[in-house]
């Protein structure tokens, strides 16, 4: 069945669901606390907007139901216009207040676009063979980050110029835009492969127990780039860096190199084997953490830490997309989101956890030592990618 779909129009398919994906995480992450202020919200009840991103760390848990019962393009077509009519909705409202209902409102809007996520990435596994997924997830790493900057940052602009209508109903259209695709070739896209055993919540324990080995590289595939990550803008607020400046050099730049980063990691997890590409992405995202650290320990103009954090987000966004690649082949037919939501839940959760512990790590080493500990623990998920067990039936090595 997924032979009859050309390249083509898989990557416009999922470029577009991608981009729907990104488009109100960036939304509800980044925007939201700025719009909720804006509308005279207490600073309880914008710290309290973070709670917006739970159905993102807890889809796993409702993860086998898209597995068990109807087709992905089933659901990913009833949560995405479901969310575009929620978004809608939230344009009507136009509040001079920020009330319970509108709390409540937003947070079933993130309900339903957490959940279209965890069909989306289990209709990308099956649909694409495992010679496509290298520059599948290429794409999918560009187009989650592209709707994640005009989610997170485009969308503020428009809020500032046209206001709160303005604002959702743009959301609203641009995810009824990406909804196209499906439409189009829907008839195309598989169906549920049956299984031998209904996915049920039993389904994760046993992904879990099978994936064990590879759960724990993905422990540490993106700990040490993250935690590098988090300690740059307080670095450069530190060395005077004005917030205005900060946020188009690191947002845009960063977004830039990012996807561009995308692009080569897909590419060279399509032109090499499963294995190489990940011990491949993983070595230049080591390289590049650590010349970030030899750049802070240097005294040089401001402009070189900078171009430094760039070439960063290059190198993770090369091992990412080899990363997520290499996640899909260990995904069970008929489990494909259950599968794959387990292991990105997991690797969320992982580099939360070192993010969270880069704080104490630059308080206690300085900006610079912190990078070193972070530039071995990205040189130990190499090693790691060079003794993972490989999947069944799936050419890795």
């Amino acid at each position: 069945m997924t032979d009859s779909m050309r390249p083509r129009a898989k990557a416009t398919l999922l470029g577009g669901l991608y981009f729907a994906q990104g488009l109100p995480y960036g939304f509800f992450a980044l925007a939201v606390p700025v719009l909720l202020r804006a509308e005279g919200a207490s600073l309880e009840l914008v710290g309290a907007s973070s709670l917006l991103l739970l159905p993102w760390a807890a889809k796993v848990l409702w993860a086998p139901l898209v597995d068990r019962y109807g087709d992905k393009r089933t659901w990913i077509l009833t949560l995405q216009l479901l969310t575009v009519v929620g978004f809608a909705g939230l344009a009507l409202l136009n509040p001079s207040r920020v009330t319970e209902a509108l709390a409540i409102a937003m947070v079933g809007a993130s309900f339903l676009a957490a959940t279209q996520d965890v069909a989306t990435d289990g209709l990308a596994t099956v649909l694409l063979t495992p010679e496509e997924r290298g520059w599948g997830n290429g794409l999918q790493v560009a187009a989650y980050r592209l709707g994640m900057i005009l989610g997170g940052s485009a969308l503020l602009i428009l809020y500032s110029q046209g206001g709160w209508r303005v604002c959702f109903a743009v959301m609203s259209g641009l995810l009824l835009f990406a909804t196209v695709p499906i439409f189009i070739w829907g008839h195309a896209l598989p169906r549920r492969v049956p299984s031998e055993t209904a996915p049920s919540w039993f389904s994760l324990w046993d992904a879990a127990r099978i994936m064990g080995p590879w759960l724990g590289f993905l422990a540490v595939a993106k700990a040490g780039d993250a935690a590098a990550s988090a300690m740059v803008r307080p670095y450069f607020v530190d060395a005077g860096w004005s917030l205005d400046g900060l946020a188009g050099a690191l947002g845009f730049g960063g977004s830039v190199f990012g996807l561009l980063g995308a692009a080569i990691g897909g590419g060279i997890a399509t032109v090499m084997s499963r294995r190489r590409a990940l011990v491949t992405t993983t070595t230049l995202q080591a390289v590049t953490v650590g010349l970030l650290a030899i750049g802070l320990s240097i005294e040089a103009g401001p402009w070189v830490p900078m171009a430094l954090v760039w070439l960063e987000d290059l190198g993770s966004g090369t091992a990412t997309a080899a990363v997520f690649a290499a996640m899909m082949d260990r995904c069970r037919p008929g489990f494909e989101s259950t599968d794959y939501t387990l292991q990105a839940s997991w690797l969320v959760w992982m580099v939360g956890f070192a993010t969270a512990l880069s704080g104490v790590s630059a308080a206690t080493f300085g900006y610079v030592g912190h990078l070193v500990l972070c530039t071995g623990l990205a040189m130990f998920a190499v090693v790691a990618a060079r003794f993972v067990p490989a999947p069944r039936e799936v050419p890795w090595n």
